[in-house]
């Protein structure tokens, strides 16, 4: 049988090892519209950039 501070000891560590919830921050973003299908490809395309 092992000393009580040895089984103390062992519980410290294993507490210290459980996982702790995260802290969590809530963003204030507006919730985004969805937009109808075919309204934004208007404004869709490729641009193409010659370096040379």
């Amino acid at each position: 049988m092992l000393p009580p501070f040895i089984i103390d000891q062992i519980r410290k560590r294993e507490e210290e090892e459980a996982p702790r919830p995260q802290p969590r921050v809530e963003l204030p973003i507006p919730p985004q519209p969805l937009a109808e299908h075919g309204q934004d490809d208007d404004d869709r395309g490729v641009v193409v950039i010659d370096l040379m």
